[in-house]
């Protein structure tokens, strides 16, 4: 019996496994999985599921200009607020750390683990259990942050003393605007007394960091890596 690897849920065959994913995950889904549920015969001798879902994904991203369009008027009209492109700005991303995988096992959660170097941008965590997207003002277990990070997450670390209004603003459009499985973002405090800049950007052994906020490098950061890490990439 397959089991969903976005929830867990466990289905009797691939036809209502593959149903299932297209009812409940069509925003998650990489290119394999978006080629079985579209690919797959349709059982009642109706329109193929493949050009049905076509159909219904234009008529969504139509209302989804409509809502872009109502985001950018109204407060929060940040870049958070569009749709990503492929890749981010190559002159912000030539800028990019990275840096060496320290490993993606899974340990017991509740166990502590010790990185290298804080924030970590790999290595052991714990297993089933990861961060959402979301702004969040205390600080979130370390372990199921890298965890986030193996699923695709972008993590932004600020510091808590020189967070600003807008950069706050900015962060929290990014959480609401940039979320599901294997591609949320995610902004949390950051756990050195004296961090080495006010904001860092981390990804999957990716690590950028910024002095001042500048909402175009965190665009150009998450365009290049959310979505993108070592398990199950949705981008």
């Amino acid at each position: 019996m397959p089991d969903c690897d976005y929830c867990g849920a466990t289905f009797d065959g691939e036809d209502a496994y593959l149903d299932h994913l297209a009812d409940e995950h069509e925003g998650e889904l990489g290119s394999i999985d978006r080629r079985r549920v579209a690919d797959r015969e349709p059982d009642d001798g109706g329109v193929p599921l493949g050009p049905a879902i076509l159909v219904g994904l234009l008529a969504l991203a139509g209302g989804l200009v409509v809502y872009v369009t109502f985001l950018m008027s109204g407060s929060g009209g940040t870049a958070a607020a569009s749709g990503l492109p492929d890749s981010g700005d190559q002159s912000v991303i030539s800028q990019v750390q990275t840096e060496e995988s320290n490993g993606l096992e899974h340990r017991e959660q509740g166990t502590e683990i010790e990185y290298e170097r804080v924030p970590p941008t790999s290595g052991t965590h714990w297993g089933g259990t990861w961060e959402t997207a979301g702004f969040y003002s205390e600080q979130p277990p370390m372990e199921s942050l890298v965890h986030s990070l193996e699923h695709g997450a972008v993590v932004v670390y600020y510091d808590p003393a020189e967070l600003t209004p807008e950069a706050e603003e900015s962060l929290r459009g990014w959480a609401t605007n940039q979320s599901g499985n294997f591609r949320n973002f995610i902004a949390v405090p950051n756990p050195n007394e004296n961090p080495e800049s006010t904001y860092v950007l981390t990804a999957w052994t990716k690590r950028l960091t910024m002095d001042e906020y500048d909402d175009s490098t965190v665009r150009a950061f998450t365009a290049e890596y959310l979505g993108r890490g070592p398990e199950n990439p949705v981008r």
